[in-house]
């Protein structure tokens, strides 16, 4: 399978071959749900906490003797019973989300979304990816360019800070290191654009192959060298005289 090829100034120069390990397999939707429920349960953070009675301030006097007033007996205004107290079998930080899922399997499942991405032609190459200057407009103008559209992920080998700080307040278009690339970020985005650099990082480091596009030849066509000889004259066959025999 192979995917267009562009550089820095959007011109078509090429094509990249996709190694099939990686970008061809069929895709298993139990696996790419299990891995991404794993990765959005794991960042999950409780965030409702309740007290309890021993947490809430106050209630340390007993608000009445226990006997002889003919009330209930009560030990704390804090008590769970009693309006401001503490709150009973309510949701608390120490509640953990977490979910465990092997290594192996959440790289196939990372595999199989590439596979589908590269098979419905949502994958575009770049030659690199290197601005000049910290600049949204330069990075808009090449994406702009490239056969992309809505919500796009740029696939860099390693960080670099001009890419990651001049798409930070565009809203459509985020970032990522080919060494941590997930099922939901890929999800995500509707259309990748890969470095060739990063690509060789998904593919575990195997060199990327280029194919670069048959240009027909401008030079004018060599002239054939045969000498043509003459043909041979035949010789010319006089009409036979018909003689009239007389009786």
């Amino acid at each position: 399978m192979n995917v267009k090829l562009y550089n820095e100034q959007g011109e078509a120069t090429g094509e990249l071959t996709l190694a099939p390990e990686t970008f061809g397999l069929p895709v298993n939707e139990t696996l790419v749900h299990q891995a991404m429920r794993t990765q959005m349960s794991n960042a999950r953070a409780p965030l409702a906490h309740v007290k309890i009675r021993s947490e809430v301030r106050g209630g340390g006097k007993k608000p009445w003797r226990q006997k002889g007033t003919g009330r209930a007996r009560h030990g704390s205004i804090r008590s769970p019973l009693w309006k401001g107290g503490g709150a009973t079998f309510g949701p608390r930080k120490n509640r953990s989300f977490t979910l465990r899922m092997n290594k192996k399997a959440r790289r196939k499942a990372v595999a199989m979304v590439l596979s589908d991405k590269a098979r419905h032609e949502r994958i575009v190459a770049l030659e690199q990816l290197e601005p000049k200057e910290y600049k949204a407009k330069t990075l808009l103008t090449l994406i702009g360019k490239l056969p992309v559209e809505r919500r796009v992920l740029l696939i860099i080998a390693k960080a670099n800070a001009k890419v990651t700080k001049s798409i930070a307040n565009v809203a459509m278009i985020s970032a990522l290191r080919a060494d941590s690339l997930n099922v939901v970020e890929l999800l995500k985005a509707d259309y990748l654009v890969i470095t060739k650099a990063s690509l060789e990082v998904i593919q575990g480091g195997a060199r990327v192959e280029t194919v670069k596009p048959k240009t027909r030849s401008t030079k004018p066509a060599a002239k054939s060298t045969i000498v043509k000889q003459p043909a041979a004259k035949k010789p010319a066959v006089k009409a036979a005289k018909t003689v009239k025999r007389t009786k």
